[in-house]
Order: C-alpha cells, then sequence, then structure tokens
C-alpha cells in the first residue's frame, strides 16, 4: 500500500508541475525579463544536474576537472559536440591510465 501512496504522489506532482504554468499564463508573456529567464531554464537546470556528475565522475578530482577544462577549450572553439564529448572521454580514459 506504502508504494502506491508513493506512486500517486509522483503522479500528482508530475501533473501539476505540467498544468500550474498553463493554468496562469494563458496569454503571451510580454516581460522581457521574465522571458529571457524561462528562455535559459533549461539549461540552467542541465547545468546544475551534469557539473557534479563531471567532478564525480573519476576518483581523482583532477582528472575531472582536466577533462572539464578542455571540454571548455573544445567548446570555446566551437568543436562539434561529438568531437568534445569524444575528446573529453578518450582524455579522461588516457589520464587515468597513468
Amino acid at each position: 500500500m506504502k508504494n502506491y501512496m508513493y506512486i500517486l504522489v509522483m503522479a500528482v506532482t508530475t501533473y501539476l508541475i505540467r498544468v500550474i504554468p498553463l493554468a496562469f499564463f494563458r496569454k503571451e508573456i510580454k516581460n522581457r525579463t521574465f522571458r529571457s529567464f524561462l528562455t535559459y531554464v533549461p539549461y540552467v537546470t542541465l547545468s546544475v544536474m551534469t557539473f557534479p556528475a563531471i567532478l564525480e565522475a573519476t576518483e581523482e578530482l583532477w582528472i575531472s576537472l582536466a577533462g572539464f577544462g578542455a571540454a571548455m577549450i573544445m567548446g570555446y572553439c566551437k568543436v562539434s559536440l561529438f568531437a568534445v564529448s569524444m575528446g573529453c572521454c578518450l582524455l579522461v580514459f588516457l589520464l587515468q591510465m597513468l
């Protein structure tokens, strides 16, 4: 019975998260600041979830930071996402082999 209660609470929470914005924002949002905020929410959420995982991906923090630094440099140089991910994985793999 306890498991069904957990599932029900999760279902209601998920439903409310999707319905509340539809109920309150029926008209187009014209405030530039709020629209800008809503534009960046997905990127911030992804960053907040990804960054701790990057730091804890290896046993050595310096290896994780080296991979992160390499990703930042390649991203700044506008390398493709696939090349960045493969390059960082290869770098971290090689550094762990040392």
